[in-house]
């Protein structure tokens, strides 16, 4: 689920305000539906929620029925749409979706998916039929059901590291953080730096093109490179072509692309290193004003993140297959 931190803090944040809360989580769909098994709301018993499962249509009422479980302090399993009780409600596309209201009669595991996916490791989620929750940290990679217990996989929401200079950079940089993506932004030019510390994003002041010790990258970061001056170039791409970064790209023509090509290899780096290089960068073929080359990037990366979390979701055998500093779910006080 993209944006699975706000849920777990708007549930934490209710908790320091003394609201009691409930989890709701889409276990099933039938048929079409606008959003995936995993997704949550999260509601409070004010009737304040974040979260959505369709346009609008069942939201409502979703939210009141939240507020009788928590109440009752019981989970249920309950169907919207298609083959549900309630007749009054349909989804327009037809379908059907199964929710399970899970009352949070303790914070405690949604404290640790939330200090999980703050930390940048993924979490998955273990809700019981019975209103059990519990947290893996393990090998367990998809949504699914597993006997009586749903188990919702979250990943680190989506970070974009961006090194360059030019109206390129703040036009990405604001972009990528309106579709919630983490930014990190790099530049040797401190006006740029100081517009985008304004606007509340993390960006540092480049001196030199030289190593930088605390490139934040892993498997859910992508690295672009927005340099008209590719002198900054060489180091950076080097350090982000040996991270974890699932995508790495730099803004430039194919001329261009092909003499970073044969830099790379005149400073040694292997053929198979070089080959996780993307460029010219885009979804839109020669971008020329800044805007659209943001819109054509961010575009690409968020196709290549869906790709490489397609290619991490791997089915496992059982859920005994955890790590060992796992513990099974346990019924909540």
């Amino acid at each position: 689920m993209k944006n699975a931190l706000s849920i777990f803090r708007f549930l934490l944040e209710a908790e320091k305000r003394g609201e009691r809360t409930a989890l709701v989580t889409l276990t099933d769909v039938t048929g079409g539906s606008s959003r995936s098994p995993g997704a949550h709301i999260a509601v409070s018993e004010t009737g304040q929620f974040v979260g959505s499962f369709s346009g609008g249509c069942i939201e409502a009422a979703v939210v009141g029925e939240a507020r009788r479980v928590i109440e009752s302090g019981t989970a249920e399993l309950i169907r919207f749409g298609a083959g549900s009780q309630f007749i009054d409600i349909r989804l327009p596309c037809g379908g059907g979706v199964d929710l399970l209201f899970t009352p949070c009669m303790s914070a405690e595991a949604i404290r640790q998916a939330y200090r999980s996916l703050v930390g940048r490791s993924p979490v998955s989620v273990l809700l019981g039929r019975d209103g059990t929750i519990a947290v893996s940290r393990g090998a367990e990679r998809l949504t699914r059901w597993a006997e009586d217990i749903f188990v919702a996989r979250h990943e680190p929401d989506l970070r974009i590291l961006i090194a360059g200079h030019g109206a390129e950079v703040p036009a990405l940089a604001m972009l990528s953080s309106a579709y919630g993506a983490e930014v990190i932004a790099l530049s040797p030019d401190h006006a740029i730096v100081e517009a985008l510390t304004a606007s509340g994003l993390q960006a540092t002041a480049l001196k030199t093109p030289d190593h930088i010790e605390t490139l934040l990258t892993d498997a859910f970061t992508a690295v672009i490179l927005l340099f008209h001056d590719h002198d900054w170039e060489p180091v950076l791409l080097e350090q982000a072509l040996r991270s974890a970064a699932f995508f790495v790209g730099a803004m430039g023509s194919r001329g261009t692309h092909r003499e970073r090509i044969a830099m790379l290899r005149r400073r040694g780096l292997a053929e198979e290193e070089i080959a996780r290089l993307t460029g010219p960068i885009g979804l839109i073929p020669a971008s020329r004003d800044p805007d659209t080359l943001a819109l054509s990037v961010l575009s690409q990366v968020v196709a290549r993140h869906h790709q490489a979390g397609d290619q991490r979701r791997l089915p496992v055998e059982t859920l005994e297959s955890e790590a060992a500093d796992t513990k099974p779910p346990k019924r909540l006080p």
